[in-house]
C-alpha cells in the first residue's frame, strides 16, 4: 500500500498547500482510493504536485458530512468520471453547524442528480470486494470526544447536538487492515473496536484525525487523564498497530501522543508519503 496525504492543516514542504481539511490517497494492488476531499480544491493541486492522477481513483469515501472533509467533492466529481462515492445517506444536503470558533454552518450541499449512479449510501456493514469494509461505528464502550459538544445539526424541533449518524469508518486490506477514521467524532477506540468486531482482522495501520482538541482558557476539552486512558488502551489492545494522526488532533495532544507512544504514533501533514508495507 502506498499512501499520500493530499490535504491537512499541517505542511512541511512549501511546495504543498495546507488548509483546515483532510484528504488522503491510498493505492493498493487492486484499487486506488481517496479518503475525504478536504475543504476545497487544495487536494487537487497537491495531488498534481505529488504525481497522483485523481482521474484514476476507483472509490471515494466521505467519512462524514462536514465541509472540511467533503467540501472538495464536487471538484473531484467534475475531474473523475468513474469513481464510486461511498458515504452515509445523512452526509450531504443536511444542515450541520459548529460554534467552537463562532457559530457557522459546516454542511455540504450537492445536487446528486447531476452525478447519477455515482453514490453508494452506507447502511450497516457493506463489504465492497475482498479488501474493503465500510462501517457505521456501532461500539459505544468508550467516551466520545468532548469537542462534539460544540457541533450541532438541524432537526424538526430546531438545533440539537449532532449524534453523528453521518459518520463512517473504512477498513482496507486482506489479512491486515488499514483503517481511516476521518475525524473519529464517535471516538477512536469505539471505531477500532467496531472494526475488530465486524471483521475479525488485525488492524495494522490507522490514519485520521482523532478529534482530541487542545484545551484553552475558554474551552476545556480532553483532560490529561482522558488522553492517558486512550494511550493505555492503545498500548494494551493495539501494541502492533501504527497510528498517524493530524487535522483535528490538537498540537499539544499530538506532542503527548508521540512522546508516550514514540514507536506507534506519528503526526501527518500535507504531502506526507507513507509505505504501509512495513
Amino acid at each position: 500500500m502506498k499512501l499520500i496525504v493530499l490535504s491537512d492543516n499541517r505542511v512541511h514542504d512549501a511546495d504543498f498547500e495546507s488548509e483546515h481539511g483532510l484528504s488522503v490517497y491510498l493505492e493498493t494492488d487492486e484499487y486506488k482510493y481517496l479518503f475525504d476531499t478536504g475543504a476545497s480544491d487544495v487536494f487537487v493541486r497537491n495531488a498534481a504536485k505529488a504525481g497522483v492522477d485523481l482521474t484514476q481513483v476507483d472509490y471515494v469515501f466521505i467519512s462524514h458530512g462536514h465541509r472540511d472533509h467533503a467540501g472538495g467533492l464536487e471538484q473531484f466529481l467534475q475531474l473523475n468520471l468513474k469513481a464510486k462515492v461511498v458515504l452515509s445517506k445523512y452526509a450531504l444536503n443536511r444542515k450541520y453547524y459548529s460554534k467552537r470558533t463562532g457559530f457557522r454552518e459546516i454542511g455540504v450541499e450537492l445536487d446528486l442528480s447531476r452525478y447519477p449512479n455515482r453514490f453508494l449510501f452506507v447502511e450497516d456493514h457493506p463489504v465492497l470486494g475482498d479488501e474493503i469494509h465500510v462501517l457505521k461505528p456501532f461500539v459505544r464502550l468508550f467516551p466520545i470526544p468532548k469537542g462534539n459538544r460544540t457541533l450541532y445539526r438541524e432537526s424538526e424541533s430546531g438545533l440539537v447536538l449532532d449524534e453523528f449518524k453521518h459518520e463512517i469508518v473504512v477498513a482496507i486490506g486482506g489479512k491486515e487492515l488499514f483503517v481511516f477514521t476521518g475525524c473519529a467524532h464517535l471516538g477512536l477506540l469505539n471505531m477500532l473496536e467496531s472494526v475488530s468486531v465486524a471483521t475479525g482482522k488485525p488492524i495494522r495501520h490507522v490514519l485520521g484525525g482523532f478529534h482530541l482538541l487542545d484545551s484553552t482558557d475558554n474551552q476545556l476539552y480532553e483532560n490529561p487523564d482522558a488522553i492517558e486512558s486512550i494511550i493505555q488502551q492503545v498500548r494494551n489492545h493495539y501494541p502492533d498497530t501504527l497510528f498517524y494522526t493530524g487535522h483535528c488532533t490538537g498540537d499539544e495532544v499530538c506532542r503527548n501522543l508521540t512522546h508516550q507512544l514514540p514507536d506507534q504514533m506519528k503526526v501527518f501533514y500535507a504531502g506526507m508519503e507513507v509505505d504501509l508495507k512495513g
